[in-house]
């Protein structure tokens, strides 16, 4: 997969590490971190950015904005997908709602596939 590492995104993904969302902070501090395997926040794969992502599971997890439910943003959004499928690896996509209010209906979807 290096081959397809966008060096160009590095400090941008850095500076999303930082700023993360709250939602992506909910997740990350009260769930993934805490996970026996290593997930990785903002990580460049390829020309894009993902949330999250678990290596050993092929696994990246988005959390979705409003911007994701306009046109522009669900086409894009079908573009990345498509990229990691075929790179073999499986998005699962939650919104930002679905974080705020079914907290615990999330994790249990992600720990569907991890386990």
């Amino acid at each position: 997969m290096n081959k397809r590492y966008n060096n160009k995104l590095v400090k941008n993904s850095q500076e999303l590490r930082i700023n993360m969302t709250k939602e992506e902070r909910h997740l990350w501090y009260d769930f993934l971190n805490k996970l026996p395997i290593t997930f990785n926040r903002q990580k460049v794969i390829g020309n894009y950015i993902v949330d999250f992502y678990c290596a050993s599971k092929k696994l990246v997890l988005e959390l979705d904005g409003s911007q994701h439910y306009m046109s522009e943003g669900r086409k894009n959004d079908l573009e990345r997908d498509a990229y990691f499928n075929e790179l073999g690896i499986k998005v699962l996509r939650f919104s930002n709602l679905d974080v705020n209010k079914n907290f615990n209906g999330v994790c249990r979807e992600i720990n569907r596939y991890i386990t």
